[in-house]
């Protein structure tokens, strides 16, 4: 397995203080946060990638992993297949999706159908380029929100082209067991994103909810070993990206705990 990070929360850095703060945690590459604010953006990426690639391997670092804007869910927005062929010439193995959302009003299997039809498009770029396209569940109402859900979603894609970037913080909060779902997803199996979720009882208004909140890893609904040793049983060897969200937390403090979260999962690992 790769060790990498989520760069979204290193917002404000550019490359070179993104490379400095992937060394200091310790990891090896880069989940990069392809978004408009970061050094690369879906406007420059056609040359900003590949030079930040180049400047990457440079330090000994990689990035095998790109996250796109949360809306990037159709293959004909306007910078999809720049975004792609950039990606394939900087030797980016990954791509993550944006979230189809689903609403009351909205019938379910036709919005699986719906997105399937994307899908399509989205291999059919994939296929082009070398890059695999890749889905992350997400808890809510995500039309992947959990791996039966994602599983709806890609079932018969080439899983050569069209992955899944399975996120056990998400799935402790949606019930599904992680070495279960894990399994349910294993032929598309492609990324995991580590990070740790609970849940808190809030009221607002008089009014009582439940949220979820990232938490250090280990201290959440997560069962880490569970999580290694299935990924173990697996012969699981692609990225894993500590996403490290720890919102309003000044960068200097998210490094510090980045780098808690991979000391931490590396010495679970020492003891399998």
């Amino acid at each position: 397995m790769k060790f990498i990070m989520f760069t979204k929360h290193l917002e404000g850095l550019d490359v070179p203080g993104i490379i400095k703060s992937l060394k200091s945690v310790g990891v090896e590459g880069a989940d990069l946060c392809v978004r408009p604010g970061y050094p690369v953006n879906p406007e420059n990426v056609e040359k900003a990638l590949p030079e930040t690639a180049r400047l990457f391997a440079a330090e000994g670092l990689s990035i095998p992993l790109v996250t796109t804007p949360g809306d990037f869910v159709t293959p004909d927005v306007s910078y999809a297949e720049r975004l792609y062929a950039a990606c394939g010439k900087a030797g980016v193995g990954h791509i993550k999706l944006g979230y189809w959302h689903w609403k009351a009003d909205l019938d379910y299997w036709g919005e699986v159908q719906k997105i399937r039809g994307y899908l399509e498009g989205f291999q059919t770029l994939s296929r082009k380029h070398g890059v695999k396209t890749c889905i992350h569940n997400h808890s809510g109402l995500s039309m992947g929100l959990n791996s039966c859900a994602a599983m709806n979603l890609v079932k018969g894609f080439d899983p050569k082209h069209i992955g899944i970037f399975a996120d056990p913080g998400h799935l402790s909060v949606c019930g599904e067991p992680v070495e279960m779902a894990l399994h349910i997803v294993k032929d598309y199996l492609s990324l995991i994103a580590l990070k740790d979720l609970s849940r808190q009882r809030v009221v607002r208004d008089g009014k009582a909810s439940w949220q979820s909140q990232v938490v250090r890893v280990g201290h959440g609904f997560v069962e880490v070993p569970t999580l290694l040793r299935t990924l173990q049983k697996l012969n699981f060897d692609g990225p894993v990206s500590f996403h490290s969200e720890y919102s309003g937390e000044p960068v200097e403090t998210v490094i510090d705990l980045a780098r808690i979260d991979v000391r931490f999962v590396r010495s679970l690992m020492e003891k399998m």
